[in-house]
């Protein structure tokens, strides 16, 4: 008896992480031009599957933001082992994006939906002289930063606010409100890095925060400037966004029984 076709075989849900450099492509989401890591994904998985495959993300990233461990789910009646999902997709693909990992997930999981937070990087080089090797992957400062009072205005955006300051005017949210878990901020020799981990982020929020950050760290504002800004709801209150290059989509936060991993290879490159 042969096997049923493709179109006749029981549908699985499958997840996938995938690491990026986005200087090269116009942000995550799909457009017309086809120059978006989407589009990229989904016409390896369609080469791979040999069928199309439309994927769902767990955070759409801007033009020149970068992915460390993007989750996307897709529903697909291929059975395949979990490396062939990998090493199949990676023959059609760049070199700039790569699959890490693959698993099966429930039904019911939703790449964006289920996630409980996610986590950004910013790394920013704190130097008199611009970058050449890292240039795409971090910022730039030629000033002096004090960690100690970049330390002190993040500490107030801690907890739930309305981060209306922080948003873009395109910003697609239904609401403002979000809950901001955690920012740690470290220094290894020129590099500063910024860790970001909240309920869910707004268009521009961590480019926009950083802005803010590097106003304080250069003396520009005071640390206490911060909590102005929060309260006044207004995008006129905070600094101009910081640049793209630098910032890092680390990943979702799902629910430990789900078993998806949270880590890639690339969070280990980064200084």
């Amino acid at each position: 008896m042969l096997p049923p076709a493709l179109d006749e075989a029981p549908s699985q849900r499958m997840a996938l992480g995938i690491a990026y450099r986005g200087d090269a492509y116009h942000g995550w989401q799909s457009q017309p031009s086809g120059r978006t890591v989407q589009d990229k994904l989904e016409t390896a998985l369609a080469k791979f599957a040999a069928q199309p495959v439309t994927t769902l993300c767990a955070g759409r990233t801007d033009t020149g933001v970068h992915g460390l461990n993007q989750v996307v789910h897709f529903d697909t009646p291929l059975q395949r082992e979990l490396f062939s999902w990998v090493r199949g997709t990676n023959r059609y693909l760049p070199p700039d994006i790569s699959v890490q990992w693959a698993r099966p997930v429930p039904a019911n999981f939703h790449a964006r939906n289920s996630a409980r937070g996610r986590r950004y990087r910013y790394l920013l080089l704190e130097s008199a002289v611009r970058p050449a090797i890292e240039q795409g992957g971090c910022g730039w400062i030629f000033r002096p930063l004090d960690g100690d009072a970049m330390r002190d205005g993040a500490a107030r955006l801690l907890g739930e606010h309305d981060f209306s300051s922080f948003r873009s005017s395109e910003c697609q949210a239904l609401s403002p409100i979000k809950l901001m878990r955690q920012i740690d901020i470290g220094r290894r020799g020129a590099y500063w890095r910024f860790d970001f981990e909240a309920s869910a982020f707004l268009h521009h929020m961590v480019r926009n925060i950083m802005g803010c950050l590097i106003a304080i760290g250069t003396g520009s504002r005071a640390p206490g400037w911060m909590d102005e800004v929060l309260a006044a709801r207004s995008r006129d209150a905070a600094a101009p966004t910081f640049a793209p290059q630098g910032l890092y989509f680390v990943g979702p936060v799902y629910d430990a029984d789900l078993q998806l991993p949270n880590h890639t290879h690339a969070m280990d490159w980064l200084p």
